[in-house]
């Protein structure tokens, strides 16, 4: 059941906003979907447009499948909610500092999705890291970002560091730790977290395996990853997005309130 304790005023809010709102709450919906949650741990931001310096993120303690547009808390690069009704200590202080961080230094970035899933987690725990054995996995061949474990991101001062590893990349392994996947829209973030998630699921299950891998050329590897190049697939994202929000069209509580 959802806390009803606050009062959510829609009027407050401009139409772009209410809009992106909708949307970030349907990529936490799709996540959980596609069983990337962590009960209500882990973290999707959104750049809430025309709004320098705000962004949107969820308010701790909903877990992802039951997301609503409402449930988001509009916060700033110092972590202050801004026009929220909810009570303090409702944000992830460390989703906030890894999140405030990349959309402070990549102003390209207009959402950032982290994640704490069984193949993820076990690729970052890899010395190697993402293998280039999979085309799913060669989409971010050499354009991944890797930072190392610091422990749990409490530490305001560890920001300068993610932004320094994940480089003018949109996404990045967070070594012993998971997943970090960006866009410059939601649509792309969507696509990103999905194909980094599916070429870890794809690697665990092949070292599985217990026989040799084979590696494709590196020219096929660099030219898979330049056909991947997100400047090329915006429309592909927008229609995989599209797409994918049929599958949580049927939820018992609609997202978009």
């Amino acid at each position: 059941m959802h806390d009803i304790s606050y009062q959510f005023d829609r009027s407050r809010i401009s139409s772009e906003e209410w809009e992106t709102r909708c949307d970030l709450a349907a990529l936490y919906r799709l996540l959980a979907h596609f069983r990337m949650t962590d009960l209500i741990d882990t973290h999707i931001s959104a750049r809430v447009p025309g709004e320098e310096g705000h962004f949107l993120i969820n308010r701790y303690g909903v877990l992802f499948h039951e997301m609503r547009a409402c449930d988001l808390i509009k916060i700033d690069h110092e972590g202050n909610a801004v026009n929220s009704h909810h009570g303090p200590g409702s944000v992830n202080r460390a989703g906030f500092n890894i999140h405030s961080a990349i959309h402070a230094a990549r102003p390209d970035i207009a959402c950032i999705v982290h994640t704490h899933t069984s193949a993820g987690i076990a690729v970052s725990a890899q010395e190697e890291g993402l293998l280039p054995i999979s085309q799913h996995a060669l989409k971010f061949y050499r354009r991944l970002g890797y930072h190392d474990y610091e422990g749990i991101a409490l530490n305001p001062e560890e920001g300068d560091r993610l932004v320094l590893d994940l480089g003018l990349h949109m996404a990045m392994i967070l070594r012993n730790h998971g997943l970090l996947a960006a866009g410059r829209s939601i649509a792309e973030a969507f696509n990103q977290i999905y194909f980094l998630e599916r070429a870890c699921q794809a690697q665990v299950q092949a070292l599985a395996g217990g026989r040799p891998l084979r590696t494709p050329p590196e020219a096929v590897c660099e030219l898979t990853a330049r056909q991947s190049d997100d400047e090329i697939d915006q429309e592909l994202h927008q229609l995989a997005w599209t797409s994918a929000l049929r599958l949580i069209a049927g939820d018992r509580e609609d997202y978009r309130c």
